[in-house]
């Protein structure tokens, strides 16, 4: 009898907490990495270059698990770039941006076809041109991630760097 009565305190206890539970989907979790960006800016936040000379800044960022973004020399022209800008008239110009050169992969659907592409962690080397004085720049890298099975819309994100020009 107390083993029954266990039983069944236990059961309904368990059944409280799947009631409450939220089921996911495979579906719903791969909307999850959707939702959440697909790339992140690491840093640097501040940087002090000397005025009006090209400086090198270099400019780390994180791609997240399980996406991949086109390199900045996508395999096919229909394929979105990965690009970094610096909008005109705030006293900083991006002078030229060396990119790293893609690592190849095939999808599973399409073993075929090579993409060139980014993972992980990966670094552009910028240089800019800064006039004196300390500049909060909105720089922007615009990219289009992919997991295995589908792309997500183009997307631009900010790099936010206050650029001291000494």
């Amino acid at each position: 009898m107390k083993i029954q009565l266990w039983t069944l305190v236990a059961v309904s206890g368990l059944a409280a907490l799947a009631s409450r539970a939220q089921v996911v989907s495979p579906a719903m979790q791969d909307r999850s990495i959707i939702k959440t960006d697909a790339v992140q800016y690491l840093f640097p936040e501040q940087v002090s270059v000397p005025a009006g000379k090209a400086s090198p800044v270099t400019l780390h960022f994180r791609v997240a698990q399980g996406l991949h973004i086109n390199s900045h020399t996508p395999s096919d022209a229909f394929l979105i770039p990965t690009d970094f800008s610096i909008p005109e008239g705030v006293g900083v110009q991006l002078h030229s941006a060396i990119y790293p050169p893609g690592t190849i992969i095939s999808l599973t659907f399409d073993p075929k076809t090579k993409l060139s592409v980014y993972t992980g962690e990966f670094i552009i080397q910028a240089r800019i041109v800064a006039t004196p004085g300390n500049h909060l720049v909105q720089g922007k890298l615009h990219y289009q991630a992919c997991d295995q099975n589908q792309c997500m819309p183009p997307k631009t994100i900010n790099v936010p760097i206050d650029v001291i020009g000494k």
